[in-house]
């Protein structure tokens, strides 16, 4: 953390070291359980939380509100903080369901990059894919990450071959 009492000089490294990024997608897709994955390898946490904890289960950290923790869902964007290496990593879990996209939209006018997750099984959906464009307009940097490829379902080339097809995107690997 920035020590407010600090020099003006030391601002611009203190800045320099600093990344900041959005994970978006459809809901249910995974963003906050990768949140989680981050902040457990990052070193920020001991043990991950679980979406849809139950009982003495550890609740997710970016799913703090009460109908978040019911429902399972993200309605608002919240932002932690790890370090790794030098570096200083600001990680926003942002909503997917549409219902609270405004939020979605505002944080991706504040960040330095964002993390598209695509399910496997269900490939491209319609709020990614709006997401994406919002990216695509500003431009934000976009790293796209498919989650859920342990699961039964769909052959990971073809939904590689749906995100070449409906985002534009050129992807790896490739059959």
């Amino acid at each position: 953390m920035l020590d407010r009492s600090s020099n003006a000089p030391d601002l611009p490294p203190e800045v320099a070291r600093r990344r900041t990024f959005a994970i978006i997608s459809h809901p249910d897709a995974g963003k906050t359980t990768l949140t989680e994955k981050f902040l457990l390898y990052g070193g920020a946490i001991q043990m991950a939380g679980q979406v849809r904890a139950k009982g003495e289960a550890r609740r997710t950290r970016s799913d703090f509100m009460k109908m978040e923790q019911d429902r399972g869902i993200s309605v608002s964007a919240s932002a932690m903080s790890f370090d790794f290496n030098a570096f200083r990593f600001n990680l926003v879990d942002t909503p997917g369901h549409s219902d609270f996209s405004e939020d979605t939209y505002r944080t991706l006018t504040a960040v330095d990059a964002a993390i598209m997750v695509i399910d496997g099984a269900k490939g491209v959906e319609s709020q990614t894919q709006k997401l994406f464009e919002v990216c695509r307009l500003r431009p934000v940097p976009i790293i796209t990450f498919v989650n859920k490829v342990d699961r039964e379902g769909r052959d990971p080339f073809e939904t590689l071959d749906e995100v070449a097809d409906k985002l534009a995107l050129d992807v790896s690997p490739q059959m």
